[in-house]
């Protein structure tokens, strides 16, 4: 069975170049698509699923370079027993209260709501950093299952942290060397200032023995450097470089605010990728991200603040304006770039039969040569009409196809009930 998009407006996404034309999507992983002009010149079978897209666009589908599964039944709980002043006592009485009340329920119900919500968005690849500290056994297999239901596909790893005991630490190794004996994954690590050097040691040697690579937050926030440089001497960057994190290609290094000079020529020597979360800084008030004097290796993430990349990619132009040098191609470029790191680095999932359909209503003229500015100043996820993964059609006028939608929003809220009445006893 094969999925035919008829009468399409087709715009390849890495030229930009537009085509009017019909287009075969085989189905399977990484399987490829087929270009015509004619519709007499495809062999069209019976089982085949055909789709007028006439007056629509089609690109590439989205995908999510950095994200937290454990986030999303986070809309609308209560505030927490104190209000943070700071990004420590963020972390503190809001998302290590939230992660450590995770069982296997929620964290179920959290990744169908991300796949859900990334799905709507036009995203079929998620780049997710865990974490449960409660719950960590098979965490990552629940993530997976859910992510595969509503057919979304996933580079997941488990946040390994000392922050809950090195029992806990040893956990999240073992749950990651689990994983990685089955799946494609990370290494993940929380931050530098909550992971030891024996812990940091153990987790770049996984990552050695499994071909993969450490994602992890990188001075985030300013505490994160004066922890280090008080605690081992260096900067976050010299730390993780001298402990190999950086020698991997598969390396992704989230945030990366408070670095010097030194760090970022350590970082683009380096074959690690940096991943930017433009509202999270906001929202934490940690600060601004800025390019320079770090290659092109950028990605962009949504760090669990919401699931819709298009919003990332505008976000970071906007904000950028003042502390960032990025203009239209830079910020699509970003947006971008997770493909070019899934296919360096063999991840699959990610192929030519991932598609978005864009029923784009414009009431200006969109070309080849004005598409940036209508990437920047136009489209949003309520353009996204279709989304296709691995070849199957996955949303469908707006509407998931794989899950029960209203079921499946019954358990989600269901679930976050339960967690926030679990964080109160916790705070």
């Amino acid at each position: 069975m094969a999925l035919i998009l008829k009468n399409a407006t087709f715009i390849n996404w890495k030229t930009l170049e537009f085509r009017n034309c019909h287009i075969l999507a085989m189905e399977g992983k990484d399987a490829p698509i087929f270009l015509f002009d004619d519709l007499d010149e495809m062999e069209i079978s019976v089982n085949d699923l055909i789709l007028d897209c006439q007056g629509k666009l089609v690109t590439k589908s989205f995908a999510v370079g950095h994200h937290h599964v454990y986030s999303a039944l986070a809309r609308g709980m209560g505030a927490p027993k104190k209000n943070p002043e700071n990004f420590r006592e963020i972390l503190q009485y809001v998302w290590w209260t939230l992660d450590k009340s995770l069982d296997k329920e929620m964290i179920e119900a959290s990744a169908l709501a991300t796949a859900f919500t990334c799905a709507k968005a036009g995203s079929t690849f998620v780049i997710d950093h865990h974490a449960s500290p409660n719950c960590i056994e098979g965490s990552l297999e629940i993530i997976a299952a859910a992510f595969e239901k509503v057919g979304v596909n996933h580079l997941l790893c488990y946040e390994i942290t000392d922050r809950d005991g090195l029992d806990k630490a040893e956990k999240g190794l073992q749950e990651t060397e689990n994983y990685l004996n089955n799946r494609q994954a990370l290494v993940g690590l929380h931050a530098s200032f909550t992971v030891s050097d024996g812990t940091l040691k153990k987790a770049v040697g996984l990552a050695e023995k499994y071909n993969s690579g450490i994602h992890t937050h990188v001075a985030e926030d300013k505490y994160d450097q004066e922890h280090c440089v008080a605690n081992y001497g260096k900067r976050v960057v010299e730390r993780f470089s001298e402990a190999g994190v950086l020698d991997f290609s598969k390396t992704i290094l989230g945030h990366c605010l408070h670095i010097s000079e030194s760090e970022r020529e350590l970082i683009t020597r380096s074959r690690a990728f940096v991943v930017q979360n433009t509202e999270s800084n906001l929202n934490n008030n940690v600060g601004y991200f800025n390019s320079v004097g770090l290659g092109e290796n950028i990605l962009l993430g949504t760090d669990g603040m919401h699931s819709d990349m298009l919003r990332s990619a505008q976000a970071a132009f906007f904000v950028g304006q003042g502390f960032d040098k990025i203009g239209f191609s830079e910020a699509y470029q970003r947006f971008r770039m997770v493909h070019q790191y899934l296919a360096l680095n063999g991840f699959t999932g990610d192929g030519d039969n991932n598609l978005v359909v864009l029923d784009y209503d414009s009431p200006t003229e969109i070309n080849q040569e004005n598409f940036l500015g209508h990437f920047i100043f136009g489209f949003s996820s309520r353009h996204v009409c279709h989304v296709i993964s691995d070849g199957k059609l996955i949303v469908k006028d707006r509407i998931i196809q794989t899950v029960d939608e209203a079921e499946m929003l019954h358990f989600t809220r269901e679930q976050s009930v339960r967690l926030w009445e679990r964080m109160k006893k916790l705070t």
